[in-house]
């Protein structure tokens, strides 16, 4: 039995289209190993269908194991302890008061950290529609000062 390469083509995108509905930025690399496999069936159409698995096995593997182990090292696996520099300076509007020891809702503009409003902390009392600016993020919350 000998695959065109067409069909290696084919299965290709479908691979990599597939990727579209399951999130996990695995299929796409045995997607662009169909492809390359395809392309070596057109220039060299005399590969038997043993050596064309091995081919699309092997440069499978070895897209998943770059990409994992080379290219996506400088990823952070979590974003704890980044959110600082990020937030640090800017500026919201109170929506409800905040009193040492009480807590209040700060909302910005545009979302901060995913969201646009967040509950915060204050040394000082300050009142509902007042400008605040960020000082620090003390866990899930955002610590606030008069802008």
């Amino acid at each position: 039995m000998q695959l065109e390469w067409w069909v290696w083509i084919v299965g290709g995108i479908v691979l990599i289209l597939a990727e579209l509905a399951i999130p996990s930025f695995f299929t796409i690399w045995f997607g662009l190993g169909a492809l390359l496999v395809g392309l070596l069936v057109l220039s060299m159409p005399d590969l038997s269908l043993t050596t064309q698995l091995a081919i699309w096995t092997l440069a499978s593997l070895a897209m998943v194991v770059l990409w994992f182990r080379v290219f996506k090292q400088s990823f952070h696996k979590t974003r704890i302890g980044m959110a600082d520099g990020e937030v640090i300076g800017e500026i919201g509007l109170l929506v409800s008061a905040v009193a040492p020891f009480e807590r209040g809702k700060v909302r910005f503009q545009r979302p901060v950290l995913g969201s646009e409003e967040w509950v915060c902390l204050a040394d000082t009392a300050i009142a509902a529609g007042e400008r605040v600016k960020v000082v620090a993020v003390e866990g899930s919350f955002l610590k606030v000062s008069k802008a």
